[in-house]
């Protein structure tokens, strides 16, 4: 059990929590009251972490994936010395604060990643675990350990319960990540109920069966009996541990532990001058560090510092035997691209059959590979299909994996070294693994799977648009073109929905060269996430001698065939596959007489990002005859048409057919591109 100077820091951590939610009147106290042993003990004894430089790159990752416990957290970071102040505490989800509602990477120092949707922080820190262990594979030499830090998690109820961390968890265990270690506080009572009316199968056996080790600690307030634990996970290198600590929620309150009342809202002024009570803490002051306490923490200044220069001197002595992978290793870490890393990226030659962008893509991935080693990730069991493989660049996997089946390996061998990760078919952990990859930094991550599978990945691409993370995601079978599939498998409103998200690049090239111009773009992104949308069919390679170049998709829009000198009277725009439609329409008008501008549009936000004049260039005002053709949802379009324009688009579900049928039969000719536009010229 606790002694009297634990005990003094445990209780600190509590009320600290305790009052900056009742003192804002809003948030989750039950969780810092019955999580703040286990915390403590992990933050004094295991973690290793300098709170003077929370970027040093060989930390511990340490993750809240019960983000609502956020004061939890807060509360060790301002302890711990990281650069969070008391009066930080006191504004607790007030406006610009350090402390949010929830932990949100980027805003408050020590955050490894924004948290709050439950299961995305589990799924999280494995991603960082298989960044730390492809990593170590890769750079670490024989004395030269230079890569070798845990990854850590408190996860909930919550975080077990949703589908994102049961897939998250599978994986984990299948790739013996034996450096990600999970604290389960097992309070068993949601923000609605007890468990036991939704929750009642056996957690340790579920984690055992995906390969876990797992530990039962049967008192949560037992420091001791968690220091044991996470000294046994520690030992055990050949798997994932989950320790399940059995907690009692709003710990310590008389009359609302172990109830949801202590959950998601405020103990009210009364319960807690009953529960410091109880639990021996003075009523007054509201937000009390003894200084015990506080000098006790901050021992975490000095041991930091200590053994953040310890590691300097390290890399240093690993920069002077091995000075290649070192000075690698180096601009990984401070995320600069090398040299020439573009230098390899193949310009298409015009063809008139051409070839599908996710063909394209998988070229243009390829020859990007060798020249940057940060490159790495995998699909939803659908490389074949998302032509996302890095050939030769070996799959990761635990190196004892039976290697007898290799079907669907990409060369290179399995080992933690290797680049192709294998997600299966989990789609939700995917998103956010990747960005776990991306938060642990030195890594340039992707994940790929079909466009309408995006559905299941919004939730992570919205969170790393808000931590504005650098991951790229290649979502290819992009329209009702796809054919036979179906609608189950056509996508109409997903291109709209990403759109959607602030912060997000959403990228839908017309043939293999503005591919390419793409993936640029997607590698120079470094504060933000780029969403490429690509085509199963193939599309024709335009002949960049008579249209403009494949360079301006950098502005998002461009005008890619222009009228005659006197100026368009109509302006025909279009994304992707649609362009070479508005290609042969605009060609087919002009016969007529008509003057047309033909715009290819792969990406609503980059050319938002302009200038009005900019914008104005490339869509002039005077020209109200305006057709956009997308074979997607016409959401979005409508102000660049504006209100005398039109859009061909698709108002329904997709059909199962061929895809040129589909194509037909849902108006996408070149007939009916024309027929349209003539109509708004009259």
């Amino acid at each position: 059990m606790p002694d009297e100077l634990d005990a003094l820091c445990i209780n600190t951590i509590r009320f600290l929590s305790v009052d900056a939610v009742q003192n804002a009147k809003s948030g989750h106290p039950g969780m810092p009251l019955d999580a703040a042993p286990m915390a403590y003990a992990l933050w004094t004894r295991m973690l290793k972490h300098n709170p003077r430089n929370p970027h040093w790159f060989d930390r511990d990752r340490f993750v809240l994936s019960a983000g609502h416990g956020s004061m939890l957290l807060y509360s060790l970071l301002y302890l711990t010395g990281y650069d969070v102040s008391l009066d930080d505490i006191r504004q607790f989800r007030q406006w610009d604060s350090k402390a949010p509602g929830h932990p949100e990477r980027g805003h408050t120092p020590g955050v490894e990643v924004t948290t709050g949707p439950l299961g995305q922080g589990l799924a999280n820190a494995v991603g960082m675990a298989i960044a730390e262990a492809q990593l170590a594979a890769q750079y670490n030499r024989p004395g030269f350990a230079v890569i070798d830090h845990a990854t850590y998690a408190i996860v909930s109820d919550g975080d077990l319960m949703e589908g994102v961390g049961a897939e998250a968890a599978s994986l984990a265990g299948h790739l013996r990540l034996g450096k990600l270690t999970c604290l389960y506080d097992d309070n068993r009572v949601t923000l609605a109920a007890g468990t036991d009316i939704t929750f009642s199968e056996d957690r340790a056996q579920r984690f055992a069966a995906y390969g876990w080790h797992t530990v039962t600690v049967a008192d949560g307030n037992d420091i001791d009996a968690i220091d044991a634990a996470l000294q046994a996970a520690r030992a055990e290198t050949s798997r994932p541990s989950l320790i399940l600590v059995r907690t009692h929620i709003g710990y310590g309150s008389p009359n609302k532990q172990d109830s949801y009342e202590s959950h998601g809202s405020p103990l009210g002024a009364d319960e807690v001058r009953l529960t410091k009570r109880t639990l021996g803490w003075p009523e007054e002051p509201a937000f009390l560090v003894p200084d015990a306490a506080l000098a006790h923490f901050r021992e975490a200044v000095a041991r930091g510092a200590a053994t953040e220069a310890t590691h300097a001197q390290l890399l240093h002595a690993y920069a002077a035997a091995w000075p290649d992978p070192a000075h690698e290793l180096a601009r990984r870490i401070s995320a600069d691209l090398p040299d020439g890393w573009d230098t390899d990226i193949p310009v298409f030659p015009p063809d008139a059959k051409g070839m599908a962008t996710r063909a394209a893509s998988g070229k243009v991935m390829n020859a990007l590979a060798p020249r940057l080693s940060a490159l790495t990730g995998g699909s939803a069991d659908l490389d074949p299909s998302t032509f996302t493989a890095l050939k030769g660049f070996g799959d990761f996997n635990p190196p004892a994996t039976p290697q007898d089946d290799t079907q669907g390996s990409t060369g290179g061998g399995w080992s933690y070294a290797g680049r192709n990760v294998h997600f299966g078919v989990r789609e939700h952990a995917m998103g956010a693994i990747v960005n776990g990859l991306a938060a642990h930094g030195a890594m340039l991550p992707y994940g790929a799977t079909f466009l309408i599978f995006s559905d299941y990945m919004r939730p992570p691409i919205r969170l790393a648009a808000l931590m504005r993370l650098h991951v790229v995601h290649v979502f290819t079978h992009d329209s009702i073109a796809l054919g036979e599939d179906g609608p189950t498998h056509q996508p109409v409103e997903q291109l709209a929905g990403l759109r959607a998200i602030p912060g997000l690049t959403v990228i839908r090239p017309c043939d293999a060269n503005e591919t390419a111009v793409a993936w640029r773009i997607a590698v120079e992104a470094r504060d933000r996430p780029v969403v490429l949308v690509l085509s199963r069919q193939d599309l024709p390679v335009l002949d960049r001698t008579r249209y403009a170049s494949a360079d301006r998709v950098r502005d998002g829009a461009y005008v890619l065939l222009d009228a005659p000198a006197k100026g368009p009277q109509l302006i025909l725009i279009a994304s992707g596959s649609e362009v070479r439609l508005i290609v042969a329409a605009a060609e087919r008008l002009q016969a007529e007489g008509v003057a047309v501008r033909c715009v290819s549009m792969p990406s609503f936000d980059l050319f938002d990002a302009l200038s009005a004049e900019q914008r104005a260039a490339v869509l002039p005002p005077a020209v109200h005859a305006r057709l956009a053709v997308e074979a997607a949802s016409p959401y979005g379009w409508h102000r660049y048409v504006g209100d005398r324009g039109d859009v061909l688009s698709v108002d329904r579900f997709g059909a199962s057919a061929p895809g040129d049928v589909v194509m037909r039969e849902y108006g996408f000719t070149v007939d009916e591109v024309c027929r349209r536009a003539r109509a708004l010229l009259t």
